[in-house]
């Protein structure tokens, strides 16, 4: 795998859009995280992969000492201005997931939410989320599960734009078993599977919310010629009908995901 190359990809995939549209619907995944992980006030807490800051700005508000890494500069822009408007005390940094510009031991809890699953190198990316936690701290994530509406959005991506040879389905970091191997033996892993609802006016309006603000769909749909564009957009609303709880007109989508907590054993 050339990952330079895939990297400087997924960096265009995720400026493109409006992924604020997006995530901002995501916040109460990091709150709940931020309560799973426990955190307390003072601890020092680093968000990974932290696009508009949901899980760095919901650890501010427990008045941690919060640091926030991301690879797109667009996505850091726009958390430093959510975190102004909030008032809260956040610095944030240009960073990759895979080489985290910390010493080791540097953080009470390392978060991330539907972030740092998407990095190309699956193990590396797991080896700096241990090394920059310190012993007996805390990994938290939020990660979308294979078989969730997300895992099978982007299979019905990969459909119309193949992914690069080698690299791995993020939605395996939604996999317990897939969890293990990579975070190794040692750490304690407690993993439940949550879901939340998201609501449209119909599946029809999700699917065009998608392809409008979410990078990886709009990216998608902007590459294709018009008229696989369009087949890719009806494949989008079938696939959003099977994850529908509304039992009427409207949509309400079912948003499967897994909650690991990785704890770091003390030395």
């Amino acid at each position: 795998m050339d990952i330079a190359t895939i990297k400087q990809r997924q960096q265009a995939t995720w400026a493109s859009g409006d992924y604020s549209a997006v995530g901002t619907r995501l916040l109460p995944t990091a709150e709940l995280l931020c309560e799973a992980v426990d955190l307390r006030a003072g601890e020092r807490v680093l968000d990974v992969a932290c696009g508009n800051g949901n899980a760095a700005l919901a650890a501010a508000r427990r008045f941690c000492q919060v640091v926030g890494v991301d690879y797109v500069p667009a996505l850091l822009d726009r958390a430093r201005q959510r975190a102004e408007a909030e008032g809260l005390d956040v610095s944030f940094k240009e960073a990759d997931a895979e080489a985290l510009p910390f010493p080791d031991d540097s953080f009470d809890a390392v978060l991330s939410t539907c972030g740092a699953m998407f990095a190309p190198d699956q193990e590396q990316t797991a080896a700096e989320l241990l090394r920059v936690c310190r012993p007996g701290g805390r990994i938290g994530m939020v990660n979308w599960t294979p078989d969730s509406y997300v895992g099978e959005l982007f299979r019905t991506i990969g459909r119309y734009v193949p992914p690069p040879p080698g690299l791995q389905p993020p939605v395996l970091w939604g996999d317990p078993d897939r969890l293990r191997e990579l975070f190794g033996p040692d750490p304690t892993i407690s993993a439940p599977r949550r879901s939340f609802r998201w609501r449209f006016s119909s599946p029809e309006h999700q699917a065009e919310f998608f392809t409008a603000f979410y990078g990886p769909t709009n990216r998608a749909a902007a590459t294709l010629p018009a008229d696989r564009a369009a087949e890719f957009k009806a494949e989008m609303v079938e696939v959003v009908k099977r994850f529908n709880e509304s039992g009427d007109d409207t949509l309400v989508l079912r948003m499967d995901y897994l909650e690991p907590v990785i704890r770091k054993p003390a030395k």
